[in-house]
């Protein structure tokens, strides 16, 4: 019910059946499961979206640097785009509404998490290919083929930082979307990268979120890389969140060459 209807009806009784699912999500409430799985959905860039346990809940932080990758596309009329690790589908989903131009991939090691962002798409009247592929699988990765912006949001929490966390986020959340190895962080950073060395265009430019704590590091990797003006941005919180970096404008093989 709208709020009109709220108004209108106030007097109005839950049926049996309502007053059921009701209870059960009161429960659910009280078992600490995040609100978004409870009522199946969630808001991002201004849609809203459907999501599960198969796939973690859009954040705020993740919404500006879909307006990073937005801002710098302005006035390109036909750009290629791929999303690595999509989850809910949120990031290629945001990005073709505000493009409709735009040839917009999407890739991820989930079927279940395909099958939200699948059925998101087609909610959303949004035209996305959506592929499994594991960002960890150079072969895999070498059957996509070129663009002009990459981006991710891959997993990037360590084991030690677990503890830290709140259980809304670790004991709901799918772990295969939020951690990495403690003694390889970098981990998805680093296949990603050399994924965008072989696949972005020259002049392409590819797009992290972070660990606030990885900034210093992953700026370093990309540098080593030989990726050109690589640029370290803070959130809205301050803390270090996203990472752009820029393939050369030069002809690729020639980078290619010197991996």
């Amino acid at each position: 019910m709208n709020k009109l209807d709220r108004l209108v009806h106030k007097a109005r009784l839950l049926s049996p059946d309502q007053n059921a699912r009701l209870k059960t999500a009161i429960e659910a409430l009280q078992r600490l499961e995040p609100v978004q799985y409870v009522t199946g959905s969630g808001w991002f860039y201004g849609m809203e979206l459907t999501v599960n346990r198969h796939v973690l809940i859009p954040r705020p932080e993740t919404e500006e640097l879909v307006a990073w990758v937005l801002q710098d596309l302005a006035g390109h009329s036909r750009p290629h785009l791929l999303d690595i690790g999509t989850g809910s589908g949120c990031i290629p989903l945001a990005l073709k509404q505000h493009i409709p131009s735009a040839v917009v991939m999407a890739i991820d090691v989930s079927e279940e998490a395909l099958a939200v962002a699948k059925g998101n798409a087609a909610r959303l009247r949004l035209e996305v290919d959506f592929l499994q592929r594991s960002a960890l699988d150079e072969q895999q990765m070498a059957t996509l083929p070129s663009f002009d912006v990459i981006v991710s949001n891959p997993p990037y929490i360590t084991q030690r930082e677990q503890a830290t966390m709140q259980q809304q986020v670790w004991g709901f959340e799918p772990s295969i979307a939020l951690f990495v190895p403690d003694n390889d962080a970098l981990l998805f950073y680093r296949h990603i990268a050399h994924t965008a060395l072989q696949k972005l265009n020259p002049g392409g430019a590819l797009y992290f979120e972070i660990n606030e704590s990885l900034g210093k590091e992953v700026v370093e990797l990309l540098q080593s890389l030989g990726f050109d003006e690589v640029t370290l941005r803070q959130d809205m919180f301050g803390k270090d969140r996203m990472v752009k970096a820029l393939t050369s404008r030069k002809d690729a093989k020639q980078q290619r060459r010197k991996e």
